[in-house]
């Protein structure tokens, strides 16, 4: 059956890590269901090199071929990667296109992300060596590109989420993009929760409009209500979503681009490390 609002471009960023085969079996789930057109994107970040302080001069030989062999390598891997993915498109229908990249993803996802309707990449493993500079990358593209992204956690198993997503709900302009770049996910849930926490006591009924919104599109949406006491409000989201069986989280993402900085009162930032689910983030 093919989806009436449907993503017809979807990015897919690998960064040869554990996890790519997880980004790999949802993307191709997605763009089949769509009968989309799904983009590979395999960067590979550059060679650190090592500090040899006053023997630079003289290690720049050796730096240079180790940087050969580094590139040799992960090319490679790439292309044994690349001819394993496209058979798999071949037997299942996908339109698939392959693109390989050296250098920094913060800088290289972003300018291919403006011409997919969503871009799809995993979540920093707080273990892995490049760690503290790839904790920036969803940040960097969500906030660069203008687009939506799917950010999936490193560690679990999301083989097709978004039948039961839970929207984070404060009525904002952000709140509301990420809402309608969602609604592909959203018209095809099975259930979909709009949460709204702490509300202001005068305003009117929390996520009521929204929901009324959503349910002129089809959408099944319920509207709810929490106080964050003293826990942070990612806290409240990551535990409404284990109440209710959530399986996807749909948030708007604040903040200046300029800066990368993202200001939910920490929520966006909280969720993108402790997140349990795949969040679906616009700017």
């Amino acid at each position: 059956m093919r989806a009436v609002m449907a993503y017809k471009t979807i990015l897919l960023h690998l960064d040869g890590g554990a996890r790519d085969d997880m980004r790999l079996d949802i993307a191709m789930g997605l763009t089949a269901f769509d009968e989309a057109h799904l983009i590979v994107l395999r960067t590979i970040p550059y060679l650190a090199n090592p500090a040899f302080g006053a023997y630079a001069i003289g290690a720049a030989a050796a730096i240079a071929q180790a940087e050969r062999e580094y590139f040799e390598s992960a090319e490679e891997e790439a292309e044994r990667l690349r001819e394993t993915i496209e058979r798999r498109a071949q037997q299942e229908g996908v339109s698939l296109e392959w693109r390989l990249e050296k250098g920094y993803a913060e800088e290289i996802l972003p300018v291919h992300a403006r011409y997919a309707d969503l871009t799809i990449m995993g979540q920093t493993d707080p273990d892995a060596e490049d760690a503290a500079r790839a904790r920036g990358v969803p940040v960097q593209t969500v906030t660069d590109s203008g687009r939506p992204l799917l950010v999936i956690p490193y560690a679990g198993d999301f083989k097709a989420p978004g039948r039961r997503p839970l929207i984070a709900w404060n009525g904002s302009r952000e709140a509301s993009r990420a809402v309608h770049d969602a609604m592909p996910f959203l018209k095809r849930a099975d259930k979909v929760f709009v949460l709204s926490i702490d509300p202001p006591s005068h305003a009117h009924i929390a996520g009521f409009d929204i929901s009324a919104h959503l349910a002129r599109h089809g959408v099944n949406a319920e509207a709810k209500r929490n106080v964050s006491s003293d826990i942070s409000a990612g806290d409240v989201l990551l535990s409404e979503c284990a109440d209710l069986g959530a399986d996807m989280i749909v948030m708007g993402a604040y903040g200046h681009s300029r800066l990368r900085e993202f200001i939910l009162g920490g929520v966006s930032q909280h969720l993108l490390q402790t997140m349990t689910v795949p969040v679906f983030m616009s700017h």
